[in-house]
């Protein structure tokens, strides 16, 4: 099967793309309301999106990044974050979260990770990093099954 035989579905089934929308909508004000920056947001949406594999949302969300302030060098380096001291506890604590959720590892592992972000951040704010990544999970899907493509540009990092 080639691109042009999928179907978009953002596309063939608006209604329920707007809705998905209204979630990544809720999710950004929840988001605010935990008094979380927008850098940590956009760093989670690209960690899940590196797990995942969606080019498209890397895309989207590395420019977003970006233009929220965040460095080049600490995207650069984000696959291998556990390895560099570029990140807040807070950070590590939402990239913990970010990739249990998206990787769904055993209850004991999931216990231990969650424990482990609950030294850094709150329950308002565990509860909003984890809306994040499963509103970019769900992204990744409607991008990776649509075949949304990444065209070429002349963004700079």
């Amino acid at each position: 099967m080639n691109h042009a035989d999928r179907i978009s579905i953002d596309k063939q089934t608006r209604p329920v793309y707007r809705a998905q929308v209204a979630v990544a909508v809720a999710v950004r004000d929840a988001v605010s309301e935990a008094g979380l920056d927008r850098k940590l947001a956009e760093l989670v949406n690209i960690r899940v999106s590196q797990i995942n594999g969606c080019a498209y949302c890397l895309d989207v969300h590395i420019r977003d990044a970006l233009k929220a302030g965040e460095k080049a060098q600490r995207l650069a380096v984000l696959p291998a974050w556990r390895d560099t001291d570029l990140f807040t506890d807070a950070e590590c604590a939402a990239l913990t979260l970010a990739e249990l959720v998206t990787t769904l590892p055993s209850s004991y592992e999931q216990d231990c990770r969650y424990a482990e972000a609950r030294t850094a951040l709150n329950d308002e704010q565990i509860s909003a990093i984890i809306w994040v990544a499963i509103a970019m999970n769900s992204f990744n899907r409607i991008s990776i099954l649509s075949r949304h493509r990444v065209r070429p540009d002349d963004w700079k990092a």
